[in-house]
């Protein structure tokens, strides 16, 4: 009958250990009334107690900090932390130690051992210590690879390794909506949810734009000259809580006066997000580049460049509108046609010639209306015509204004 050998034991010891913040410590209150059956005991044991606020031993929270008693979660865009320890348990000097950290992903592996060179000897009850750092950037399953290996006195060469398996969490839930206006500018709302246990500070989230565009962030107010934020002055965000952001992007002059160049952009730029958490862990996450759907403008693209908010009833006011030929290489001959509607009424003659509008190009045209309608009202009833290809292309609902009384009846 054969015999295996036993198992050799290793001279040297492994420990791993996740570096985090500690925790301020909690504690229940157990209090009562004076007038029941233990009086002031249990408040006196409160206010002898250590970990309470003097002044406020009612309140879970204390002054004092807790170790981290598990591995505790960890979230993408967080950085990972570790403490590895070698010890030597043995009454022999060790020699050629090599430590070797290395972290496997669904995707890569990497290297994070601060140095690969091997330590010449190991004297009894030493220790040869690392700390790792590692910027999370996968969601899913990471395993933490640790391994060993080493000379004893007598030549032989050992190894062994270990295995700390751990999931990365998702910590927010970013959802983006897209507003074509038709002045070629796009309005970004960016929906943020905390989807962790634990309160956030969000300390930055701002929106990196593409070479295209220059943004202007709506997420804040001038009160009294002040910038103020629309979010208050505690910039915190709850668990499960939903926090939106607006941003405007407007196309660079070079590019603004390319009306075939802007009209196909889709990519839009990318959101920066920097948030801190207990004791001012800090996690940043880049999403991926934002991509709009195009407009679609067809072959002639009417958008106004100025209109008055509110106008009077029955009297004229002027608009400027800009009529842009979308196309790349057919010049367009095209006629104004300007047809009332219940309410709007055009001033000015219909069937005018506008002339020649070369691709690319683009023409600016002063128009004046008035409205026989009071309330809100919806500017319709252009029609331009390419004389080339007998094509029409008619442009209602253009805008709105509000059309008010020009009597102002004052109350006695």
């Amino acid at each position: 009958m054969e015999v295996n050998p036993p198992k050799q034991e290793h001279l040297l010891a492994l420990k791993v250990m996740r570096l985090t913040k500690p925790t301020l410590f909690t504690n229940i209150p157990v209090t009562c009334e004076e007038k029941d059956l233990p009086g002031d005991l249990f408040n006196q044991l409160m206010r002898d107690d250590p970990s309470t606020v003097n002044g406020a031993e009612i309140l879970m929270l204390g002054e004092m900090l807790t170790l981290p008693q598990n591995f505790g979660n960890i979230f993408l865009g967080e950085t990972f932390s570790s403490y590895i320890s070698v010890h030597n348990d043995s009454n022999q000097v060790v020699k050629d130690i090599l430590v070797k950290a290395d972290l496997q992903t669904s995707s890569q592996r990497l290297n994070l051992s601060a140095s690969n060179a091997a330590v010449a000897e190991l004297k009894p009850d030493c220790c040869i210590d690392d700390v790792i750092h590692h910027e999370v950037k996968e969601i899913g399953t990471h395993i933490l690879v640790c391994a060993v290996s080493y000379t004893t006195q007598g030549g032989e060469k050992m190894y062994f390794r270990k295995f700390f398996k751990f999931q990365v969490l998702k910590p927010l839930d970013v959802k983006t909506k897209f507003y074509n206006a038709e002045t070629d500018e796009v309005f970004l709302e960016a929906q943020i949810q905390n989807i962790t246990t634990s309160p956030m500070f969000m300390e930055k989230v701002s929106l990196e734009p593409s070479i295209m565009y220059n943004v202007a962030e709506l997420n804040s107010v001038n009160q009294a000259g002040e910038c103020v934020t629309t979010f208050g002055s505690r910039a915190y965000l709850q668990p499960m809580d939903t926090r939106q952001y607006l941003y405007c992007l407007k196309p660079k002059k070079e590019f603004a006066e390319k009306a075939g160049i802007i009209k196909g952009v889709t990519v839009i730029g990318k959101l920066d997000i920097v948030w801190k958490t207990n004791l001012g862990e800090r996690g940043r996450l880049q999403t991926s580049q934002l991509q709009r759907m195009a407009p679609g403008y067809g072959d002639v693209r009417l958008s106004l460049e100025a209109i008055p908010d509110t106008v009077n009833l029955e009297e004229p006011f002027h608009i400027t509108c800009k009529i842009t030929n979308c196309s790349s290489e057919r010049t367009m001959d095209l006629v104004l046609e300007m047809c009332n509607t219940s309410s709007i009424h055009w001033c000015g003659i219909s069937g005018r010639q506008l002339g020649k509008l070369h691709p690319s190009s683009s023409l600016c045209l002063a128009l004046t209306l008035l409205s026989s309608v009071q309330g809100l009202q919806s500017v319709s009833g252009l029609r331009l015509t390419d004389t080339f290809l007998k094509r029409t292309y008619e442009y209602d609902d253009i805008a709105q204004v509000c059309v008010v009384s020009s009597a102002i009846k004052v109350e006695s």
